[in-house]
């Protein structure tokens, strides 16, 4: 039959009945002779990054092998490169800017790329939809990243990554 603690019970409950959050439960350690179990959170697949004195999360990732430091930004749609971090992942003939997208500071002109892979740490995606902006001046990793993940939160000034 196996262990079902309380806390995997919540977790089977919750499944399938749609309540509440539904994290895995902790890994279980196998009981003892004296029949006491540890429960262990799983910690595989995460990432945690601090925030800066500003309240933002800087990270350096490597985009189709190059290392570009990124701004994350949930409310960015995509993943933006500065022209000079794009053109080292990229070939700058490859790319036209013949799109505006509006930012923050109006709209601007833009070529569109799929990168072939991002890598954080241990953490890769592939494919991922890009754009070039010429007057960027920071490079944005935006929800065409974050959106395939598992999941991320910010609390704390402290951002949690899940794959």
């Amino acid at each position: 039959m196996g262990f079902q603690g309380t806390a995997e019970r919540r977790f089977i409950r919750q499944a399938r009945h749609g309540g509440g959050r539904c994290d895995p439960p902790a890994s279980a350690v196998p009981a003892g002779s004296d029949g006491v179990v540890i429960l262990r959170p799983t910690l595989a697949n995460r990432l945690v990054y601090r925030a800066d004195a500003l309240g933002h999360i800087v990270l350096t990732a490597s985009v189709n092998g190059a290392p570009v430091r990124f701004l994350v930004d949930t409310g960015a749609t995509l993943v933006s490169l500065t022209t000079e971090d794009a053109s080292a992942g990229l070939a700058h003939s490859e790319l036209t800017f013949d799109q505006t997208v509006n930012t923050g500071d109006g709209p601007v002109h833009a070529a569109f790329a799929q990168l072939r892979e991002i890598h954080i740490e241990q953490l890769e995606v592939d494919n991922v939809q890009a754009a070039m902006i010429d007057s960027l001046k920071q490079s944005v990793l935006g929800m065409s990243f974050l959106g395939r993940l598992k999941g991320f939160e910010m609390r704390n000034g402290t951002m949690t990554i899940n794959w």
